[in-house]
């Protein structure tokens, strides 16, 4: 139990040292952004936990399609619903950072833009999952789609963005990265914030792929 149990209390302690370190650090007076950086402990590591789960539920779509093992389209499956959670959360915290430095929650911006392509490209493979009733030929649709799905995730968050001509996101449109601009303070807070996130996201997705299970044995 122990074993099982370290990594889960691991998460837990890097997340809270990262809300309550990323509150009470000092952080560089960048122009602009000045104090909303600190959303960076959220917003950016939202985004990685997010990537992670797509590109989880991408290697598990693979491995049904390889063997049509059950277990395989469960994990699959929930790794996008559990993406999409975090996928939310980073849209959220991306919104409220726009507003405090671009002043509106939602702008004209590739990088937006792509985010919100990506995320309905993935609530449309939920809702594909929904419109069909015979298990294998969901499971079989569902990972075919999700290939597809992440496809175009990293086409629309990944290249597009980056091949723009013009970009307020940082990192984008020939704009500096928030990242080049973290001292000493902030990386100490930022990494172990993305480590704990990808920890908590993986647990998550543990107890929903568990909870599958035993709905399916009932």
């Amino acid at each position: 139990m122990i074993k099982g149990l370290w990594w889960k209390l691991a998460g837990l302690a890097l997340v809270l040292y990262s809300v309550i370190a990323g509150q009470l650090i000092t952080v560089p007076a960048l122009p602009v952004i000045h104090e909303t950086i600190r959303n960076l402990f959220y917003h950016v590591c939202m985004w990685f936990a997010m990537f992670t789960m797509f590109g989880t539920s991408l290697v598990y779509s693979i491995r049904y399609l390889s063997g049509f093992k059950p277990q395989h389209d469960i994990m699959a499956s929930e790794s996008v619903y559990n993406g999409l959670f975090f996928g939310t959360m980073g849209l959220t915290t991306g919104m409220i950072w726009a507003k405090f430095t671009w002043g509106d929650f939602w702008t004209n911006d590739p990088q937006l833009n792509g985010a919100a392509v990506s995320m309905m490209a993935y609530l449309a493979y939920a809702v594909l999952r929904s419109s069909i009733d015979e298990k294998s030929m969901r499971a079989r649709i569902s990972a075919v789609y999700n290939i597809f799905a992440f496809m175009l995730l990293v086409i629309f968050l990944g290249v597009l963005p980056r091949l723009a001509d013009s970009s307020l996101h940082p990192g984008k449109g020939g704009n500096s990265s928030t990242m080049e601009g973290l001292d000493i303070n902030m990386r100490l807070v930022f990494y172990p914030a993305a480590i704990g996130w990808l920890l908590i996201a993986f647990w998550i997705l543990q107890i929903r792929a568990r909870k599958r299970k035993l709905i399916q044995q009932v």
